[in-house]
């Protein structure tokens, strides 16, 4: 997938801090939109970490790429997991027990647990410089 963002600052190791401009559900543009979004939901940036083979410097306009197979990898920890174990602990703990609050209890650790996990990938992420973005292109060169 690519994107537009704007470079905030270098980072060590060839890396650069971006901006991307978070973009609507629908796609379309916001402000000839009868749809009610939030405006602090159609204006926010979101931060990123991007390799910078390019040597993109802060304030230039460019171009991203993101690895969608790292980018599913991270959503499916962060967003399957937790609601899986939820569902695994709550039902083995219903049947050990014999006791439905037990079941929908022991669920809770189970998403806590996969809450912890998808923690944990994130601070492995960070510390690997895991990038999932890669400038491929400065605008205006």
């Amino acid at each position: 997938m690519e994107q537009t963002a704007r470079v905030n600052r270098l980072l060590p190791g060839g890396r650069a801090e971006i901006a991307v401009k978070r973009k609507s559900a629908c796609g379309h543009d916001c402000s000839k939109c009868g749809g009610g979004c939030s405006e602090m939901l159609v204006q926010s940036e979101v931060t990123a970490v991007a390799s910078n083979p390019l040597g993109a410097q802060p304030g230039d306009t460019v171009r991203v790429e993101s690895r969608s197979g790292q980018v599913l990898w991270i959503a499916a920890v962060v967003y399957l997991l937790p609601l899986l174990l939820f569902f695994v602990f709550c039902f083995a703990g219903a049947a050990v027990t014999g006791s439905e609050n037990t079941g929908l209890i022991l669920g809770g650790v189970g998403f806590a647990a996969g809450i912890a996990v998808a923690v944990a990938v994130n601070r492995v992420v960070k510390q690997r410089n895991m990038t999932a973005f890669s400038i491929t292109a400065v605008e205006g060169r």
